[in-house]
């Protein structure tokens, strides 16, 4: 059975199905899809500046080392929200590095004084697996805020260009990283700016949308960028490793037997099959 729904008001789970659609692909033909889109969305940007919104996790990764192989002049920024996993921000200037970041600013803003979150309050971290529901994870319009900072950095350095690298397929369910979100905040990037009024088309490029997280590794792999430079996990040990349990790390390491490859990352307890 099929259902609709207006495109504002999608559950997760169907944005999931309709991103999949009612005929599967095969996995070849899916990737080939996928970076046949990709590629369109990440041309012409050689020798330009691009702003990439740099987390430290496997996608910012993966979306960084896309940047540098189209040959952009990369401006990376890293938000310091004052997060539980503030190991992250670590990962984030080894991979700024490791592209060859023209530029990484690591900008403070604490959101614990919002809360609200387990990654921003006195919340425990599921780690009862992945559900339809959006898990208590979330942080409240977080790539709303993230995405207008990145928009006025992008402004100030005279970039047209961003990169976020939101996921629709393997992810936890956040609103703010679904299509209709990323094209929405396009056009409000157009109307609520001073080069956007002077006529530049920012793009929001989200390589990523479309990509399972076995994509997402592969594509790290393809790329030659060290995985174990970035860091998922939302609860990390204090010894520093991944906890293994969370949503971000089962994710994480679906992805990698998925894609066939070895995972690089140190768990505390191996993430369920």
């Amino acid at each position: 059975m099929w259902f609709f729904f207006p495109k504002a008001f999608m559950p997760n789970w169907a944005v999931r199905q309709r991103l999949r659609g009612p005929f599967p692909l095969s996995a070849r033909a899916l990737r080939g899809r996928r970076r046949e889109r990709n590629g369109r969305r990440m041309q012409d940007l050689a020798g330009k500046p691009l702003v990439v919104l740099l987390s430290g996790g496997l996608d910012s990764m993966v979306c960084a080392g896309l940047a540098r192989e189209a040959g952009a002049r990369i401006v990376a920024l890293t938000i310091d929200y004052n997060q539980r996993h503030r190991v992250e921000l670590e990962s984030a200037a080894r991979i700024a590095a490791a592209v060859g970041a023209d530029e990484h600013i690591v900008l403070p803003l604490d959101l614990r004084r919002f809360g609200g979150s387990a990654l921003t309050d006195a919340i425990a971290v599921p780690k009862d697996g992945v559900g339809e529901d959006i898990p208590v994870t979330y942080v409240p319009a977080r790539n709303l805020i993230f995405l207008s900072l990145t928009l006025g950095l992008a402004e100030a350095r005279r970039a047209a260009d961003i990169v976020i690298g939101v996921n629709a397929l393997d992810y936890s369910g956040y609103p703010d990283c679904r299509p209709e979100f990323i094209a929405g905040f396009e056009a409000l990037a157009r109307l609520a700016t001073r080069d956007g009024d002077q006529g530049v088309a920012f793009r929001i490029h989200a390589p990523l949308q479309y990509m399972s997280k076995a994509d997402i590794a592969a594509e790290a792999a393809r790329l030659g960028i060290d995985a174990g430079m970035s860091w998922s996990c939302y609860d990390p040990t204090p010894d520093g490793l991944h906890c293994g349990l969370c949503d971000s790390c089962r994710l994480r390491s679906k992805g990698f037997a998925e894609a066939g490859l070895t995972d690089p990352t140190r768990y505390a307890v191996k993430p369920p099959a």
